[in-house]
């Protein structure tokens, strides 16, 4: 494959992870040598993730498909102006099952001759009812059995790959953040969130919605054995925040609902423990950036968070398990010896998750180049 490798991102309407996902490979892409290889980066995707993937006077150009999370009549459209933007490319990346299916077909409708490569990303466990997991069966055969590869963010999405027919499957590898750094000190975090004197703050980032277990999440704080004083805090915003704070008022439990914060690293950082009480996640962000800060974080044992946390760099708890979620937070709170081995053991973990050079390794020979 020539050099500079053209490269066509597609994404759908998700935001979060998957769209900083997309953002970390187009720069690290595009940087040119010796910070990267110099590649030529677009994004096809909606036009609302424009600032989150794409930012204004950046080196990646985004073009604007509007590809839906569900099925659309428009489909026909968008893989008809996919088709018109691959010509273009000598590998099509796309992220997520839909983008990937679409960008399948859109790449099959190319002369045999001018075809790019094709490399989906899986970031997700399809889930839902009857319907939309029959939907998800289809889409997954297609993408296993048309892209060139397939990379899954966590090991089980690489299983579901080679189960539905792909030839090459494997473990993407996300980059971690670089290291955060806390704005602010620790003591103004808490002052600023109106903590007393004394008080223990647990911290959870994360989106509204049933994949981060949030239920869990709250029957942990309501059950006794507490440390006095201990506060819960959420950021994040998303479809389930008025569910949440109809059951904590009713509840009287001792969580707040902060919304979507831009400082997430020093909330993680002003924290006794950070928690995770996710059903399902691939490679969690939030996660990997609370290790960086050394923070003790307790995570449910859901999908690929072991694989990012490792057997010792959080304590790992069942998933939907509030007993033990409460259990591993309160011991952690009651003992400011275990909170600070924890939090070596983090930041020694952290130090082992991949960074930009061992992504870049990994998309040169995925996409063969």
């Amino acid at each position: 494959m020539p050099e500079p490798v053209r490269v066509l991102q597609v994404l759908g309407s998700s935001a979060g992870g998957v769209a900083r996902h997309v953002r970390q490979l187009g720069e690290v892409l595009s940087a040119p040598p010796p910070r990267g290889p110099g590649w030529t980066v677009r994004v096809a995707g909606p036009g609302m993730l424009a600032d989150d993937v794409a930012p204004p006077g950046g080196p990646v150009v985004l073009h604007r498909v509007e590809i839906a999370d569900r099925p659309r009549p428009g489909d026909v459209t968008v893989v008809r102006r996919l088709r018109g933007l691959v010509s273009g490319a000598d590998v099509v990346h796309a992220h997520g099952l839909r983008a990937g299916a679409l960008a399948v077909l859109a790449v099959r409708s190319v002369p045999r001759a001018h075809r790019p490569r094709v490399v989906v990303t899986l970031h997700n466990l399809p889930v839902g009812g009857r319907a939309i997991t029959a939907v998800s069966e289809v889409l997954e055969r297609v993408v296993a059995r048309g892209a060139d590869a397939v990379l899954g963010v966590s090991g089980d999405l690489v299983a579901r790959a080679r189960a539905r027919g792909a030839a090459h499957a494997e473990r993407a590898l996300v980059p971690a953040p670089a290291r955060p750094a806390a704005g602010a000190d620790r003591a103004a975090v808490r002052q600023g969130l109106g903590l007393a004197d004394g008080a223990s703050l647990v911290v959870t980032v994360a989106r509204l919605a049933p994949q981060k277990g949030l239920d869990t999440l709250l029957d942990a704080a309501g059950r006794p054995g507490a440390v006095p004083g201990t506060v819960w805090v959420v950021a994040g915003d998303g479809p389930l925040q008025g569910a949440l704070t109809a059951r904590i008022t009713t509840d009287r439990l001792p969580v707040r609902l902060l919304g979507r914060r831009d400082d997430a690293a020093d909330l993680m950082a002003a924290a006794d423990v950070v928690v995770s009480s996710a059903v399902w996640e691939g490679q969690p962000i939030a996660v990997q950036e609370a290790l960086g800060l050394g923070a003790a974080v307790v995570a449910t044992d859901a999908g690929g968070t072991r694989e990012v946390t490792g057997d010792d760099g959080a304590l790992l708890v069942p998933v939907g398990d509030g007993a033990a979620l409460a259990a591993a937070v309160h011991g952690l709170l009651a003992d400011s010896g275990a909170r600070a081995r924890l939090a070596d053991r983090a930041r020694r973990r952290a130090a082992q998750l991949p960074g930009p050079d061992a992504v870049v390794g990994q998309l040169r020979r995925v996409y063969g180049s």
